[in-house]
């Protein structure tokens, strides 16, 4: 078995007002293409949300994105830079305007990774056959839409990512 890194990381789930959430495209080489919100790896003693306000910050360019409660959190492998990582995150639902982000986030965009950015509706969402961070968002998001956000974070686990095509 592969030893893994710890690494903690947190992530904005960032809605429209009519409900689409903004989504990076990314690819991994063991679990290939997949859609996540902006976020990435804590420093140091940083909090979750802080982590996830400047990740989204350096990301995008926005500085006004209003960050509500933790919808879930789960557990995760992949590779980062080459590294076989076990990665904890916690995403945070977050609203703001549909917009692309800043210029000078974007220029960023290959050395991060991220390879196209998208507005997901929530129709798109379900019916898509892409991966997503986590796997269940479109479950998830679909629940937030009819029930509102939960009352505590959901404890996703451990969840082993399906190698899908990304459509």
């Amino acid at each position: 078995m592969t030893e893994r890194v710890a690494r903690r990381a947190a992530r904005l789930l960032i809605l429209d007002p009519d409900g689409s959430v903004f989504l990076q495209l990314h690819d991994d080489v063991e679990i290939g293409l997949h859609w996540a919100p902006p976020g990435g790896g804590l420093e140091g003693a940083e909090e979750e949300l802080a982590a996830a306000l400047r990740e989204t910050r350096e990301e995008t360019g926005w500085t006004d994105v209003a960050a509500g409660p933790a919808l879930c959190r789960w557990e995760h492998d992949y590779t980062r830079n080459g590294v076989p990582t076990r990665q904890s995150e916690t995403y945070f639902l977050a609203a703001g305007p549909r917009r692309d982000p800043e210029q000078a986030a974007r220029e960023t965009y290959a050395e991060e990774g991220i390879l196209a950015i998208r507005w997901w509706t929530p129709g798109a969402l379900q019916e898509s056959r892409a991966s997503f961070w986590p796997p269940n968002l479109p479950t998830l998001l679909a629940a937030v839409r009819r029930d509102g956000p939960p009352h505590e974070a959901i404890e996703l686990g451990y969840t082993p990512m399906p190698v899908t095509p990304c459509a």
